[in-house]
């Protein structure tokens, strides 16, 4: 778990029940919904949020980003990031390849989150996300982002066309695998990225997620299911129960 001023950071891992994958569903039937809101419900209450109190978006692959006071419920709308400056609210992100972000201005108590794949971050997902939290209060400077577990450059093999697509919006994309064929690099497009919005506090998980077991991977298993990023500020009860609880 990172810790930036109040604000808190952390992923979760494949044994974490954020989601299942594709054959659970299968075997679980009616009960994989159930399922899945009790395990979120645990890893809520492990990091001292109530379970009532966590966003999860409805993602797809685009650049929009909202602010939130509150979670969705069943029917969220589309959108690939969020921040809010509500005190013991979490956002949460979910991936199995595509890149993270979770981010905060702890000054300014406004935190957000982005789901960055290649073709949210050729749309400007990364710049979006940073729009809407300074749009808040936050500033550039001060916002400190980590940059979570994902396929890396040297795993992520791609054609050449949509290498070049992808290098002519993010130049740091461009790389080659470790097969010597066409690859993108996403966390180095998305750290030139921020640098260029004024981010200066960029931190890593460096996880490969093809490579790492206990985390999910698309390119590595196929359909399957997502680990997740949380970002949350707790308010004044929960950081009075941690206290208590030392």
């Amino acid at each position: 778990m990172l810790r930036a001023g109040d604000v808190r950071m952390m992923f979760t891992d494949r044994h974490d029940v954020v989601s299942i994958p594709p054959e659970e569903v299968a075997r679980l039937g009616p009960k994989a919904r159930e399922a899945v809101v009790n395990g979120r419900a645990a890893v809520a209450e492990r990091l001292r949020l109530s379970p009532d109190r966590v966003v999860y978006l409805r993602q797809v692959h685009g650049a929009d980003v909202g602010y939130v006071t509150g979670p969705f419920g069943q029917d969220p709308p589309p959108l690939d990031g969020a921040c809010t400056d509500q005190a013991g609210l979490g956002l949460a992100v979910l991936v199995a390849d595509c890149v993270p972000l979770l981010a905060a201005d702890p000054e300014a108590g406004v935190i957000g989150v982005a789901h960055a794949g290649r073709m949210g971050t050729t749309a400007g997902i990364v710049g979006s996300l940073i729009t809407a939290m300074t749009a808040r209060g936050a500033a550039a400077s001060r916002t400190v982002v980590l940059i979570g577990p994902s396929i890396c450059g040297s795993c992520y093999e791609v054609s050449p066309e949509v290498r070049a697509r992808t290098a002519a919006v993010a130049p740091e994309a461009m790389c080659t695998t470790r097969w010597g064929t066409p690859g993108v690099d996403l966390r180095a497009a998305i750290t030139g990225q921020l640098h260029g919005l004024g981010v200066r506090d960029i931190r890593h998980d460096r996880r490969c997620t093809m490579e790492t077991a206990s985390l999910y991977s698309y390119r590595r298993e196929g359909p399957t299911g997502d680990f997740a990023g949380y970002v949350w500020r707790p308010d004044r009860s929960s950081l009075t129960r941690s206290r208590n609880a030392v």
